[in-house]
């Protein structure tokens, strides 16, 4: 078997294909909103670096990145020459809704604003939880233009919430106190 070649040299002036062959700048909103969902999965698993050590939160964050690589085939997809599904269900959407019931439930209450940091774990999951935002942000800019499955929509925020227990329960795990935002600082 040969080797694959890493570099084509399709996209040296500023072009790169969708899944089906449309070309289009490297800047369009689409690969805004694909390129957005492959840094962020990349953030989930420096978030899963730093939690090894607790087996059900890895297998969370596994399942998560699994969904965002769906999630960004379809994003990558040009729905006028190729037709990919959003790999994203119901049942997924509901298995986010219950990680986010099973970590929270692992939480005291709060009735102020968290500042990010605390843990390595807890700070990048706030950093992912941010770019997750943003990622959220450039898939309504591309359902501005085009359909965009109502799943996909659905699952990051979620996962933005998710990110956020996540970060709480880093810091509680760790006897970190959490560190609230003081508006008269």
């Amino acid at each position: 078997m040969d080797k694959s070649i890493v570099y084509t040299r399709t996209g040296d002036k500023g072009t790169t294909s969708l899944v089906g062959g449309k070309r289009v700048r490297k800047n369009d909103i689409r690969i805004e909103a694909y390129g957005t969902i492959d840094e962020l999965n990349s953030h989930i698993g420096i978030v899963d670096a730093h939690s090894t050590h607790l087996p059900d939160i890895h297998e969370m964050l596994l399942f998560v990145q699994h969904r965002l690589f769906n999630i960004g085939g379809y994003l990558a997809s040009d729905p006028e020459s190729y037709e990919m599904p959003c790999g994203v269900s119901d049942d997924d959407i509901t298995r986010m809704e219950h990680m986010i019931d099973i970590v929270d439930s692992r939480l005291p209450d709060i009735n102020k604003f968290v500042l990010p940091g605390g843990t390595m774990a807890a700070a990048q999951c706030h950093v992912a939880r941010t770019v997750c935002r943003r990622a959220e942000r450039r898939i309504i800019d591309l359902g501005d233009t085009t359909d965009v499955d109502s799943h996909v929509t659905t699952f990051v925020n979620r996962l933005s919430d998710f990110l956020f227990v996540l970060a709480r329960f880093f810091n509680v795990e760790s006897n970190k106190d959490e560190i609230f935002w003081n508006k008269d600082c």
